[in-house]
Order: C-alpha cells, then structure tokens, then sequence
C-alpha cells in the first residue's frame, strides 16, 4: 500500500515539473536572423516589388518555423497528460483490485463465516489464507469453529445417550412389573382372607401404577426411538431358547426344540422381542403357546413361529398391527398403548431379520424370523 502511494507521488511530481517546465518557455517567435538574411538580400535587388516580394516570402518561412515548433511542444504536452492519465488510471485500477482481493474479500469471507456459525453450521470450514492481514484471525477463527463443532457433537452423543438409556430402562422395567402383577393377580385368587387379599390388592394397585409412570416416561422419550442401539452378534440357537424360556414365565409354551445353529442377533434387544411377545399372549389369548421352529426357504433365516389359541386379529387390522400407536378393535377394552409391536419390529429389521404375524382359524401366530450367521 505504501509503495503505490510513493509511486503516485512520484509521477505527479514528474508530471507538475514537465507541464511547469514546457509552460514556462515563451512562445516561439520568427528567426531575427533570417529575416536579417533577407532585409540584405532585398537592398541588393533593383526593383521595390522584388524586395518586397523576397521579405515577404522569408517572413511566412519564418513564421511557418515558429509555429512548426509550437505544435511540436502542443504535441509532446498531449502525449505526455495522455501517458499520465493512462498510468494514473491502471495504478488506480491495480489499487481497487489490490483492496478488494486484500481486504474486502477476506473480510466478506469472515463475514459468511459468521453467519453460518450463527446459523449452526459448524461443518463448513474457513478457507485460511496467511498472505492478508486477517490470515491470523482466519486460523483462530476456524480454530473457534472446529472447538464449537466438537462440543456439538459431544453434547448430542450425550443427549442420545442419555434418551437411548431411558428408552431401553422404560421399556425394560414393564416386563418384571408385569411379571409382578400377574403373580399377584394369581395369588389373589387364591388367597381366602380379606385382610391379606386387601395387601395383595395394594401391591396390585402400585404395580399398575408403576407401569403407568413407566409407559409415561417411555412415550416421552418414544420420538427418539431410533437412538436405541442395536449390536448384533454371532448367539448359538440354544442361547436363542434360553431366551424363549426367560420371557415365558407363566411356562405356558409347550416344550419345543430348536435346530442346531448360529445366529446374528443382540441377546438383549431378541430378549425385548420374545418378551413383548409373550406378554401380548398373556395379556389377550390367555391360552396355551406352541412353538414351531424351521429354516426358511432361502436358507437365510431361523424361523420361530410361537401360536397361541387366542381369537387373533381382524383381517383388516393386521397388517396395521406394527404401526406405532395402533391398536386392533377387538382389543379396545383391554389396556395397551400399541408400542410393543412397533418396537420388537424394529428391533428386528435392526438386526436383519423380521417380525410377521398371521390369523389363523384356530389361533394366532408371531412369526419371528432371525438371520443365521
């Protein structure tokens, strides 16, 4: 910046001496010594018009000399004011690029950069640029952003985990708390004295209210369902029977025999299946369950298929069965909040298998395909 200032000084200098210099010369007169030359020449003629003729003549040479000469200096000064303007309007020129490429682009940049912090996005990063006078800043400030971005992410990881936590304990906790109130619903019954059966009934009463609160806390957190993690992994089938047997703990399946093989399935989001299963079972056949176990005919998946003999689902409603929320009509007197299904499905799909269900005359049927490894 300085060195343009100095060169600008420098030509206007140059320029104001020349145009000074070439002002001040007085304007060019007619050559005394030719007219001289001719004013002898003349008295050396015998006639008046033969002098007056040649004085003449020597006059409009000598005046055609001086005026040759001032339009040789008009020249010179056009073609010198014409230079200057030239070079004056490119250093102007250089000096506009020289501010916008050094300063006001940088500065738009900075400005951009700003906004889109401003805006959240911490993932478009600032171009730096050490050659302007903002280059230090530059680095800072991406220095700012990638900090920002990194506290982002931390806090969203542990935002999902912290829902993923209350997600899976929610949904975790139902099944012992059901498990709580059938057995004493069963003990109920069975009990004969009113003092005792007033207790059972109070342990009643709390269970239904803990899984109240419980699906509360669950349908909270449900729009964040996707943040539940899914880990697949290499279980043998008897791992997959010990996991049948675990979510049947009324023990109403009828024994059943799993072929020999490996799965890939996450034992703790398989166990969330079966017991969902189940405890629909429970809760609306009430009957007897058998279970039936086959390769399906690619050769993909174990397929067990746990029947009970319950009045099923209208056709209508099954294939709506597994939408979130939705519950079949001839279910509506019995509570529910339509959210096992749509769950263990998932959960499923997650672990590249699948969640089916069917009516059949005499029952309905969970079809629980799982990928063999």
């Amino acid at each position: 910046m300085k060195k343009i200032i100095l060169v600008i000084l420098f030509l206007s200098a140059i320029a104001l001496i020349f145009v000074t210099t070439t002002l001040r010369h007085a304007p060019p007169t007619a050559d005394t010594v030719t007219i001289n030359d001719a004013v002898i020449s003349a008295r050396q003629v015998e006639t008046a018009d033969e002098a007056a003729n040649l004085l003449i003549d020597a006059l409009i040479y000598a005046f055609a000399e001086a005026e040759s000469v001032q339009l040789a200096q008009n020249h010179r000064l056009r073609v010198f004011l014409c230079v200057f303007v030239a070079i004056i309007a490119i250093i102007a020129v250089a000096l506009c690029l020289f501010i916008e490429f050094r300063f006001l682009t940088p500065f738009r940049k900075m400005k951009n950069f700003a906004y889109n912090i401003a805006a959240g996005r911490l993932d478009t990063p600032l171009e730096m640029d050490r050659s302007n006078m903002f280059g230090a800043f530059t680095e800072s400030f991406d220095l700012m952003r990638e900090e920002l971005h990194k506290a982002r992410e931390s806090e969203t990881a542990a935002n999902k985990s912290k829902k993923e936590l209350v997600a899976t304990l929610s949904h975790d906790i139902k099944t012992p708390v059901a498990s709580i109130k059938a057995v004493t619903e069963l003990m109920l019954a069975m009990q004969p004295g009113e003092k005792d059966r007033s207790r059972l009934a109070t342990i009643t009463e709390k269970a239904e209210q803990i899984n109240s609160l419980i699906t509360n806390m669950f349908h909270a957190t449900l729009e964040e369902l996707h943040a539940l993690t899914v880990t697949p992994a290499e279980i043998t089938s008897t791992e997959v029977s010990r996991l049948i047997s675990t979510a049947d703990y009324s023990h109403r399946a009828h024994v059943f025999v799993l072929p020999e093989c490996v799965v890939i399935a996450d034992p703790l989001r398989l166990q969330q299946v079966f017991d969902n299963i189940f405890a629909n079972a429970y809760k609306y056949a009430n009957t007897d369950m058998y279970i039936a176990s086959r390769f399906c005919e690619r050769g993909e998946h174990l397929v067990i298929e746990i029947k009970d003999l319950g009045q099923g689902v209208q056709a209508d409603d099954l294939p709506l069965i597994f939408n979130k929320f939705f519950r079949a009509k001839n279910v509506e007197r019995i509570s529910g909040h339509g959210l096992g299904l749509h769950i263990a499905k998932y959960f499923m799909q997650e672990m590249s298998g699948d969640l089916e269900a069917e009516t059949h005359a005499d029952g309905f049927v969970m079809r629980v395909l799982i990928k063999l490894a």
